[in-house]
């Protein structure tokens, strides 16, 4: 992986975390857009090897010409720009961003108090912290997602019906609400011979009795042909089975934030969603989809009804949410508002 020079890095953007994660993920799609604004690089393993970096032994060897900005994403980061700062004497400013929607530990809270800036990624996470931080929602990359030019040759191509399709994507598991889209589905499609559901994602281990109890409903109840559980696909893509869609369904019980909604909506698909996570800062109800309590099957069932009997209703529907992406939902709108808070920090020299 290729280094940065010291020089030019004003903003260090760490991944202390081997696994792929949604904070890896963050940091992978964020990092390329910043750094046509601004020197930053990453550090850590498990990123690509494209982005800009700066080995972790560097760290401790820093220059202090210069305060640059450590900005972490778990508590094990915010521990070591403490250090860096606190023990090696490196110039850093702390900034920190949460996505957590629930209650922080005593040793959270001391990590976080002794940051400079705070970022929220929604404003039902900013209620759960003690001191103000700045709201920045997540934004994706509009030019990757975007509406299909030929949505049936598309279909064709990815071996699907050219039918009236309604999918959920994600890891397959009670937390990720699976069941609750295929019990919604259950109830949904006897009456709708038109419409085929995609279940398209993985049960990792622990969770693969949970989707063999899913497959077994689906065939007990004779629509194994008409809800489709589909493999995992690589991130790359993802967009071209977000645009097969006339609708997207993110029946989570519990998120942090939830980029799928977004994804859905900027390849022109509106989106049924559950009150969770940030889920009702993207989705404009009546507008862009529906939002519906965690959980409740047939509340689920009942609001995606009207997007899977109307296509004229859905491809409005549709229309409107790439309109609301496109218009606030960016990646660099995003990178942006957080380039804006590393200046704040920095001072103007930055």
């Amino acid at each position: 992986m290729p280094q940065m020079p010291v020089s030019q890095i004003d903003v260090i953007a760490p991944n202390l975390k081997r696994r792929l994660s949604g904070v890896t993920a963050t940091v992978a799609r964020l990092v390329p857009v910043q750094a046509r604004q601004i020197g930053i690089a990453a550090t850590g393993s498990g990123l690509p090897a494209s982005l800009p970096h700066i080995s972790l032994w560097r760290l401790p060897f820093l220059p202090r010409d210069r305060w640059r900005i450590w900005h972490a994403r778990r508590n094990v980061e915010m521990l070591l720009g403490l250090v860096l700062r606190g023990v090696f004497r490196r110039r850093l400013k702390l900034v920190f961003t949460s996505a957590s929607q629930r209650q922080h530990s005593g040793y959270t809270k001391w990590l976080i108090s002794r940051m400079d800036a705070v970022v929220a990624t929604s404003r039902k996470t900013a209620a759960y912290l003690d001191q103000p931080p700045t709201v920045i929602l997540h934004g994706i990359d509009t030019e990757t997602f975007c509406p299909p030019a030929n949505r049936a040759a598309l279909r064709a191509g990815l071996g699907l019906p050219d039918t009236t399709l309604v999918g959920c994507y994600g890891r397959i598991r009670a937390q990720k609400g699976t069941d609750a889209f295929v019990d919604a589905m259950l109830l949904a499609l006897p009456s709708r011979p038109q419409v085929t559901a995609l279940v398209m994602g993985r049960a990792t281990e622990g969770h693969t009795e949970f989707l063999e109890e899913l497959k077994a409903k689906v065939a007990a109840a004779g629509l194994s042909e008409r809800i489709l559980f589909l493999p995992e696909v690589t991130v790359d893509q993802m967009a071209d089975w977000y645009r097969v869609l006339d609708l997207y369904v993110a029946p989570q019980r519990w998120e942090g934030f939830g980029l799928t909604p977004l994804e859905a909506m900027a390849c022109a698909v509106p989106v049924v969603a559950t009150r969770v996570g940030a889920f009702e800062e993207l989705v404009a109800e009546g507008e862009t989809g529906a939002l519906v309590p965690a959980g409740d099957v047939p509340a689920l069932a009942a609001a995606a009804a009207p997007y899977l009997d109307d296509p004229v209703y859905a491809a409005n529907a549709g229309a409107a949410a790439r309109a609301r992406v496109t218009s606030g939902f960016r990646i660099e709108d995003e990178a942006a508002a957080l380039i804006r808070l590393y200046r704040s920090l920095l001072g103007p020299v930055a």
